[in-house]
């Protein structure tokens, strides 16, 4: 699906570059044929695999513009930049990616350009798990990032999530759009300590967005899960963001507080963001260039294995979304996900 209102991009360009003069057009036009990002053939090796798995079930990594992906997803060597604006085919082309999370729009919404060649350069299969603007979930208390100086306060306010999130993605991604997410950072103590109000607010904008779009809520707070968040989702229709990550509990841990895989028929979403122990920058210093498994990590992944098995004999779909900081290399991480699912003794239809 495309907005009637947005020019046929040229191209997949997704950040927009400017056309180039007349004079200069061919020129520009043999640059980027010469630059086109291809993908790994090598990856073709894992089609059969990829049809072993439940139909219902798509998995991805957390971006695509990894440049230490060469021979794993893309052909060749192509900076981060490159891959950014021309690399989500490739990306797509791989058997095992039929999601990616985008983490861009945590910073700034995206224009409908740059949706609209999203959309172009994936099937209509493919699934994007979107990030809602991080200024929808900053507390007016809390401290602003960088990113956000001089944006006003939005929090949870559902007209300007509509407006700038919501409706720009369901109207241009279509299909695509698998799940928006709203990603809270940690809150701190000041804000915990009003955390019934925070599940009423949350209640009421969730309530207030356009129904037919698949909301999750994640978090870093473990404080905000209970029997009350639980029966806050069922009533807004949303589901629980499950992260695995060093500052909540496993997500095995977290489904048996939240209770919810009988209470909604809403998707599954899991991320596997980061190993335990580690910071970001610490695990993007340990595991860079993100092109072997570094920390193998098999408790974690047969927890959320088992997540997954638990959602799909429920009749869900399932998301799952991994970071690179979460073994050390996305791709390497989905590719044992998808031998656990695939496995004769455990496979699902």
């Amino acid at each position: 699906m495309s907005d009637p209102a947005v020019p046929e991009p040229a191209g997949l360009d997704l950040f927009g570059e400017p056309i180039a003069p007349a004079a200069n057009r061919s020129a520009s036009r043999r640059a980027e044929k010469s630059s086109r990002v291809a993908a790994a053939t090598a990856a073709l090796e894992y089609t059969p695999l990829a049809e072993r798995l439940p139909t219902r079930l798509r998995m991805g990594t957390s971006t695509w513009s990894f440049s230490g992906w060469r021979g794993l997803v893309y052909a060749d060597d192509y900076d981060e930049s490159t891959l950014a604006r021309q690399g989500l085919p490739a990306y797509a082309a791989h058997p095992l990616f039929r999601s990616v999370g985008v983490d861009r729009s945590y910073y700034r919404p995206l224009d409908t350009d740059t949706l609209a060649r999203m959309r172009k350069a994936v099937s209509a299969d493919f699934r994007f798990l979107l990030k809602a603007h991080a200024a929808l979930m900053l507390p007016k208390s809390a401290r602003r990032p960088v990113y956000l100086e001089g944006v006003p306060d939005v929090f949870l306010d559902a007209d300007h999530a509509i407006r700038h999130v919501i409706d720009p993605a369901r109207r241009v991604l279509g299909e695509t759009l698998g799940v928006v997410l709203f990603q809270f950072s940690p809150l701190g103590s000041r804000v915990l300590a009003y955390r019934r109000e925070l599940l009423q607010r949350l209640y009421e904008f969730l309530r207030a967005l356009p129904v037919g779009v698949n909301y999750a809520v994640e978090w870093r707070d473990p404080e905000m899960l209970g029997a009350d968040y639980q029966q806050m989702l069922r009533a807004s229709g949303a589901v629980h963001g499950y992260a695995q990550h060093p500052r909540m509990p496993p997500v095995d841990a977290q489904s048996d507080i939240v209770t919810e895989l009988d209470s909604t028929g809403g998707p599954l979403v899991v991320r596997w963001l980061l190993a335990p122990g580690r910071s970001y920058e610490a695990a993007k210093a340990a595991y860079a260039p993100f092109d072997r498994m570094v920390d193998p990590d098999p408790l974690a992944r047969q927890k959320i294995v088992g997540l997954a098995r638990a959602a799909l004999a429920a009749g869900r779909e399932v998301t799952i979304i991994v970071n690179n900081k979460a073994e050390g290399s996305a791709p390497s991480s989905i590719v044992e996900l998808a031998r656990e699912f695939a496995a004769p003794e455990t496979a699902l239809g």
